[in-house]
Order: structure tokens, then C-alpha cells, then sequence
């Protein structure tokens, strides 16, 4: 008889089961699970200190999760993972404290490390252009970072986090925090356009 697929296991593109952190004396993360689905939004809401940043960290690499519990991105298993990885795997994070280097254009930030790649410096702010087009950015690519606003800024971060081929999940750490209602409503169509 024809069954039904099983949608959770098709249309998850992550999965987090039980991941639990412990720092000396503080229990940061106990047990979290939850699943995401492909083409979905979905926002993680809770006082400071309950753990989002933590649980963002032990999925990009930066920390590492206890002993139990599961990752799987893309139905593979992520037991341990480095921010670079995780990037080149697709899974994309923004955090609140934005990590540019403000001496350096905008072009350079979003290839920052990936020069060779983009075949110098033209392809470089080329290929930045392009990305900052793709959500509608007007940013001059040779601009320095430190002449940008906030909201720029984080529009260069959204850019640098789709220049890695096959980003598929993007998660933003407090990404409306030090906006303006303006520049709020000018970052949800972008993340729904994405």
C-alpha cells in the first residue's frame, strides 16, 4: 500500500536531540531538542542567560557539546565541527557581536581570508556586489566597515554568510538588537526573501 513519506525526516534540515553544555558550575544547555524544517523561520525567544547563544556556539564550532545528545545537519551527524567547517557544510551564523575587520573594505570582509579564490581583488568586490544585489544592498563594496552604520554592518555579515557555497541554514544571533524600526523591517524582508 502506498505510505505516507515521513515528512520530518525529508524536510528537516537540522536537528538538535538532547544537547546539554556545562561551563564550571553553570548548566547553561539541559536536554534542548528541536528540529527545523527546510524553508522555515523560526525564532528562539528567552531571558538573558538561558542558553541561545550557547546553543548557536555549539553548532558553529566555537564550543563543544556534552558528552550525549545529537547534531545532524542535512541528515548528517556533527559530532565535532570548527567554525570553517561549519560555514563550508552550510550552516551560517551571524552573531551579535559582528565579527568585521573595520580597517578593511566591505568586499574584503565578506572574501575575507578567500582572496585567491575570488581570483584578486576584482573578482573580490565583484563577486560582493553581486551578493550584496542578491538582498537588494546598495553598499559600495570599497567602502571601509568602519564607516558603515550598524545596520550596514549587519547587512555586510548577511552577505559574508550566503558567500560561502550552499548555505542553507543562516542564524542570527539578536539581529534586530541595535536596529531602528526601519532598518527592522528592511532586515524581515530580507530573511524572507532568503
Amino acid at each position: 500500500m502506498g505510505g505516507k513519506v515521513n515528512s520530518t525526516t525529508t524536510d528537516c534540515i537540522l536537528s538538535i536531540q538532547s544537547i546539554s553544555k556545562t561551563f564550571p558550575g553553570v548548566k547553561a544547555l539541559k536536554g534542548v531538542s528541536f528540529d527545523v524544517k527546510r524553508g522555515t523561520v523560526h525564532g528562539l525567544v528567552g531571558e538573558n542567560g538561558a542558553g541561545k547563544s550557547t546553543l548557536m556556539k555549539i553548532l558553529s564550532g566555537v564550543y563543544t557539546k556534552d558528552a550525549g545528545g545529537k547534531v545532524v545537519f542535512d541528515g548528517e551527524t556533527i559530532e565535532r565541527t570548527t567554525p570553517l567547517e561549519s560555514m563550508r557544510r552550510g550552516l551560517a551564523i551571524i552573531y551579535q557581536e559582528l565579527n568585521l575587520v573595520n580597517t578593511m573594505s566591505v568586499g574584503e570582509n565578506v572574501f575575507l581570508g578567500r582572496f585567491k579564490e575570488m581570483n584578486g581583488m576584482r573578482g573580490t568586490h565583484a563577486q560582493a556586489r553581486a551578493l550584496l544585489d542578491r538582498i537588494r544592498c546598495k553598499i559600495d563594496t570599497n567602502k571601509l566597515v568602519s564607516d558603515l552604520s550598524v545596520s550596514e554592518k549587519q547587512m555586510v555579515e548577511i552577505a559574508k554568510a550566503l558567500s560561502f557555497a550552499g548555505t542553507r541554514v543562516l542564524i542570527m544571533d539578536e539581529p534586530t538588537a541595535a536596529l531602528n524600526n526601519v532598518e527592522i523591517d528592511d532586515l524581515f524582508r530580507i530573511i524572507r526573501q532568503l
